[in-house]
Parts: C-alpha cells; structure tokens; sequence
C-alpha cells in the first residue's frame, strides 16, 4: 500500500503543456507489442494499479459499467503492456469477487484508443489482512479505532486488497496463502521496540503478538500452469510503507521481514520450516522449482526509507534472478523536471517505479524477480516520456491511473510451452 501523495502539480504543468503538443508524435516503446510472442515467451507483470477506494463496496461500483476514467487508463497501460501473468496491488478486495470479474468484462476486454482487448481466461483474489479490525490499540495513542489498529492499515476489511490476472491455467487447488502466520512465528523478527524502556521487542504486548500476523495484506503462491508439465509459482505480496510510524519503527521493521518472508520460503532446507500456510501445511518451497517473485515491496535499494538490507533480502539471494533491471525513460525525465530530492538520489533515475512527492521522492518500490533457472529476455518499466502519446495515462499528480508505473519481465521458462 502506498499512500504517498504529491502537491507537486503547479510546478509540472509545463509538463503537461509540452505533452499537449506533441500528441500526434510516435509512441515510445513504453512496453514492446507482443502480437506473436514465443512460445515459451511469458511476460510477467507488476502493477500497483491503485484501485481502491475510501469505502467499502465503492470499488464494485465504479466498475459495474465502462466509462470511470481511472479504471480505463489502468486497463489500457494493462492491454499495451499486454502481459500474460499480472498482479495487481491496491485492487479492493470483495467475498464475491465482483471487482475482479467488473475490470475484466467492463475494462480489460473493452478497447480503448486503439488498444486491443485483453483477456485472462484465470483470475485469483483472497481475503487480506487490511481493515481488519485487531481490537487492539497498536498504535498506542490510547484509543482502539481506525486504519491504524487494523492489522493491516486499512479503513474497511479487503482495501488496498491484491488481484492476480493470468492466460495461463491457475493451479487453485495448489495456493498457498499466508494471511494468517504470526510474526513473532518468524525466528530473529525486527520486532519493533519500545526506546523508552529496557525490555526489548516490547512495542506490541504478548496479547497483541500472540496474533499479530507478519503480512499487512497477504503473501500468495499462485501456481501458474505455463506448460502442461512446467509451473511457475506466482509469489505476490505487497509490504507495508516503512514510515507513518515513530521511533519504534514498527512498520519499517514490518516492511523487512514481509520481504524476507519470501527470502526464507525459496531458501529450501530448514530456513523455512517455521512457515506454515492458511491451510496449515508448513516448509518453503521446493529447492527445484521454479518462481517468479512479483509486488510492491514499498523498497528501494538504495534510497527512501526502508530498513537497511530490506529490498537486498531478494535482490542478493541466490536462488533469484537479477541478471535485468527494468528502467524507463519517462523516469529520467521525471528526475530531471522534479529535481527536488530525486537529484540527490544515489539509485538510477531510469530505475525507479513510483512517482512520489517528498520525501521520499521518485524511487524503486515494484519488482518482478524471477528464479534462477528463468532466463530474462528483456524487461522495462510503463512510464513514457512527455513526448509520447501514451504519457497522458501516467501523467503528473493528480494521476489518471496510479503514482506506481508497471512493471514487466518477459521470460523464457524452461520447458514452457504454447498459451492453454
């Protein structure tokens, strides 16, 4: 979840003017066009599409027919982008799953400009842990009430809630889910410290850690069939900001170990024995197979605010893929117009994902992190440039689409084979 929000807008609109002029220009290649991709091509994707909403049930209702301006510039950066497997952060979460069949029929298979339809024949969504009440004061400002007491920072239960988008086959009987594993269940958690007393660890009571989960919405394995021999666990998740907190550090503390969650789990041997699912089955994932790590993790390696190590946890682990890093010209020119804090940045313009006012400025926060064994074809960040057509669906604040850009990864997996 992300709830940065700019008021950068007076001092962009030169930006909005120079993108104005030039609409009739070629468009960049913001993501590639895919018509006849490779068989064993799959192109993985990442969105923090910010489709969530301030109550509950509002969501259902902007999507129950074509026409909300939002959902039609996030469905036509999904359709350009085109990918086969997408996870979509900030996506509010309904028991019936209306939300998520809504964006298809009325949003994703609907054109828009000349952006042709696209169609996931498989779709996933769970229950989250944000909204949730706790019942307890986690915050510790004397009152049990609010986003801030709920599990995860949330103002119903299911907002800021995750969708998962796929051509090919999900393997439902397979899920994993992990809404429920408790944090203090993880051996040597950052749990987050009282400064003002000697015992450590203490910020939370034993009654609060006694079910206080680890994950602020969930933490999923979506098996997708590529093949009719060939998985791919689908591993999504999306970290809560490490900031709106004090000197505990409870949700910086937090962010790191939801990352490192999936850091043990693909470690095989004992590193993930204490992680047991919803369905009560415990252990990581299998030293031989094959995965694709996929989310906001609200991290940057090298700036923001996010505990020292945080993002690296994934970026320097072994089993992991790292070999591309996704980057876009649209984010060099942001750097360049907003200047501000970007310029005093010490990751890569061209790296960052997200569109954030100060502090922390323009960084990167969305990942798609494939195993090993998976070769990277090419990869790239949806955020065009001023001069290209298409920049109007990313924009400046207020956004038409999101603060976060998607981010894909064409993959070529072992054995995999033709669409089902």
């Amino acid at each position: 979840m992300t709830t940065y929000r700019r008021a950068r807008a007076a001092a962009l609109a030169a930006l909005l003017v120079v993108g104005a002029a030039v609409a009739t220009a070629a468009p960049a290649a913001a993501a590639p066009p895919r018509e006849s991709p490779d068989d064993s091509d799959v192109r993985f994707a990442t969105f923090n599409a910010s489709l969530n909403r301030g109550t509950d049930g509002a969501l259902v209702a902007d999507l129950a027919a074509p026409g909300n301006a939002q959902a039609d510039a996030v469905a036509e950066i999904i359709q350009r982008s085109n990918p086969d497997v997408l996870l979509i952060n900030e996506f509010d979460y309904d028991t019936g799953g209306e939300a998520l069949r809504l964006f298809q029929e009325n949003y994703l298979s609907v054109p828009h400009g000349d952006a042709e339809p696209v169609e996931y024949a498989y779709r996933y969504s769970a229950p989250v842990n944000t909204g949730v009440p706790s019942g307890f004061d986690l915050n510790n400002d004397g009152v049990v009430s609010g986003g801030d007491d709920a599990w995860g920072f949330g103002l119903f239960s299911g907002q800021y809630g995750m969708a998962v988008y796929s051509k090919y086959p999900i393997e439902q009987d397979a899920i994993r889910t992990f809404q429920n594993l408790r944090w203090s269940d993880m051996p040597g958690a950052l749990l987050p410290d009282d400064p003002s007393t000697a015992e450590p660890a203490d910020f939370y009571s034993p009654e609060e850690l006694a079910q206080f989960p680890l994950s602020s919405k969930s933490h999923w394995d979506v098996p997708i069939e590529v093949s009719k021999n060939k998985t791919v666990h689908f591993l999504v998740s999306h970290p809560t900001p490490p900031t709106f907190d004090g000197a505990e550090d409870r949700n910086g503390r937090r962010n790191h170990d939801e990352i490192r969650l999936w850091a043990d789990y693909i470690a095989a041997g004992k590193t993930g024995a204490y992680i047991v699912d919803d369905q009560g089955n415990d252990g990581g994932l299998g030293r031989n197979e094959l995965f694709v790590i996929a989310g906001d993790q609200n991290a940057d390696p090298n700036d923001g605010d996010s505990t020292e190590g945080a993002i690296q946890q994934l970026l320097e682990h072994p089993r992991i893929n790292t070999a591309s890093v996704p980057t876009s010209e649209g984010a060099v020119e942001a750097t360049d117009l907003q200047a501000g804090i970007n310029l005093e940045h010490v990751g890569a313009p061209a790296q960052d994902t997200a569109d954030f006012s100060e502090p922390p400025g323009n960084i990167r926060v969305d990942y798609v992190l494939p195993s090993r064994q998976i070769r990277i074809l090419d990869s790239g960040v949806f955020w065009p440039t001023s001069d290209d057509p298409l920049s109007h669906l990313t924009g400046v604040y207020p956004f038409p689409s999101s603060d976060h850009r998607l981010v894909w990864a064409d993959v070529d997996v072992p054995g995999g084979g033709k669409k089902h």
